[in-house]
């Protein structure tokens, strides 16, 4: 559980099971958010969605620690720093390429973050992975190579490359939870929102980008920092208590799925043949990675 005292998990399977699909469903905005932007570039939105990501989960923080939320940030240690500055990265390198490739693009190549895991547990943990695992990453590079093809051919390499660094720095997250064990996320994504405001600050005063934006764009960065990001991981938080790791891979994958469609329903963005096939490939992988470890012991990748 988290580094102090809770009560213990008091929600049903199923509704544990409605809150992780709702997460998955929260997440999967991100995509159509950006597009909505009108003038913000990657560092602007960051600012002003890390920083309400941050205040947002710092009081959620407050209220779950019995009103000490230093304590428990500080609880996190070296793992919710190094957990932090992986979102950083995954939270840069995710809206810099929902900019520069198409959402469908983007959301299939996040879904690759688990392979990124269980290769650096292995790694860097020494954690044993699955012949299962193995083969699923194996199916889910074919998938990514049709995509990441296809985006030098059309231009979206730098976006693609993004996609991929954001899905490396998840799995850095997740790494750093496994490595001292921390199953309560949200201390290493308040420390993430605080490391991207002040990072992306800066290169903002380096760089004379204006703090002043449009206040649609304002407006829609706050709101992704609060709902899409913040509101989806307590939800996420909470219905993981008592739905098994396997099952949330698969769950989760509702983010993948609808993000796509957000921004093909409302925005007639197109999505591609070779994304399609090179999506469908990497999704079939990460359902296989779940399904294969339904009769064992899993190794937890999310």
């Amino acid at each position: 559980m988290s580094p102090y005292q809770e009560p213990k998990p008091s929600l049903s399977y199923l509704r544990g099971v409605i809150l992780v699909i709702m997460a998955g469903v929260f997440w999967s905005t991100m995509g159509i958010g950006i597009r909505l932007i009108e003038e913000a570039n990657v560092w602007q939105i960051l600012f002003y969605r890390s920083s309400s990501l941050a205040c947002f989960l710092f009081i959620i923080i407050t209220y779950r620690s019995d009103y000490q939320p230093i304590k428990t940030i500080r609880r996190s240690g070296i793992a919710g720093v190094i957990g932090g500055i992986g979102l950083v990265m995954a939270f840069s390198g995710g809206v810099y390429s929902i900019q520069a490739t198409t959402v469908a693009n983007a959301m299939f190549l996040f879904a690759s973050a688990p392979f990124f895991a269980a290769i650096l547990g292995r790694i860097l943990l020494g954690e044993k992975v699955r012949l299962g695992t193995w083969i699923a990453i194996v199916i889910a590079l074919i998938g990514i190579a049709v995509m990441v093809r296809q985006g030098i051919s059309v231009g979206h390499f730098k976006g693609n490359a993004s996609a991929l660094l954001s899905a490396l720095g998840f799995a850095i997250f997740t790494i750093a939870l496994r490595w001292k064990k921390l199953s309560d996320m949200l201390p290493a994504v308040f420390l993430a929102g605080v490391f991207s405001t002040i990072l992306s600050g800066l290169i903002c005063v380096l760089q004379d980008y204006s703090f002043s934006l449009p206040i649609n764009d304002i407006i829609i960065a706050v709101a992704m920092g609060m709902f899409q990001v913040g509101l989806g991981l307590v939800i996420y938080t909470m219905g993981s208590s008592v739905v098994p790791a396997v099952e949330l891979t698969l769950l989760s994958m509702t983010e993948v799925l609808l993000g796509p469609v957000w921004v093909w329903l409302f925005l007639a963005e197109v999505v591609s043949i070779n994304t399609l096939i090179g999506g469908g490939i990497v999704l079939i992988a990460i359902t296989w990675n779940a399904l294969s470890g339904l009769r064992r012991k899993p190794i937890p990748i999310l």
